[in-house]
């Protein structure tokens, strides 16, 4: 079960969330606050999973409050001021919702946030050859892939495996729908982006990932239905 807590001086806002997290049944809601000194004082004693953290707030921001703590938890901002979005991001949130946000839209923030897997991509594996032998590795815990002539390295959060392989191989073993190829030498997992920076990807472990000219239109694409 994932654990989550709201923060928002708004409280029709506390109702849409509330509303929200209660039709997903891996997320349970521990605890809302409307005062920023509360949540920071609840979040010094207990460890939760994911925070709903709104923006502008009387005495202290949002972005304030998340700056100031220690060990956060992964964060979805809400807010109706898209103008904090960069500065959202850099604070490494998961996403960043506008006021007001449909269901859909939280759904796919959610997904950016890594702790809920869809049923489909979780059981989803790819069978590799390393120096060690046989690995079946889960294709959602991959992050990116770099090739390297008739060699390629495989990234995870937990390792790196060097196999050979070619990335054009690799590329139709994979899910489509979970992978896309960024540059020529490059494919990334859709789920593990963040941002995209002039003509580089940032995704979530801040690995800066270069963009190919042939490939920035379907990238752009991807990022503007999923975004």
């Amino acid at each position: 079960m994932i654990s989550c807590i709201i923060l928002d001086d708004e409280p029709f806002a506390h109702q849409v969330l509330e509303h929200y997290i209660a039709q997903i049944p891996d997320l349970v809601l521990t605890a809302k606050f409307r005062n920023a000194v509360e949540a920071f004082e609840f979040l010094g004693k207990n460890t939760v999973n994911l925070l709903f953290l709104d923006i502008e707030m009387p005495l202290v921001t949002g972005l304030n409050f998340l700056a100031a703590l220690k060990e956060p938890p992964t964060t979805i901002f809400t807010t109706a001021y898209k103008q904090y979005a960069y500065e959202g991001f850099e604070l490494h949130a998961a996403d960043y919702l506008l006021k007001p946000f449909s269901f859909e839209r939280f759904e796919k923030a959610i997904d950016k946030t890594g702790l809920l897997l869809p049923d489909k991509i979780v059981h989803q594996t790819i069978a590799i050859k390393d120096a060690s032998g046989i690995i079946n590795l889960r294709q959602d815990e991959i992050l990116y892939i770099e090739g390297m002539k008739d060699y390629i390295k495989i990234t995870t959060a937990a390792q790196v495996y060097t196999i050979y392989h070619t990335l054009k191989a690799m590329l139709d073993k994979l899910d489509p729908a979970l992978f896309l190829q960024a540059h020529r030498s490059f494919i990334v997992n859709k789920a593990h982006i963040r941002r995209l920076s002039q003509e580089m990807l940032v995704l979530s472990d801040q690995t800066f990932i270069p963009v190919g000219k042939s490939f920035k239109k379907e990238l752009l694409l991807v990022l503007k239905n999923e975004g």
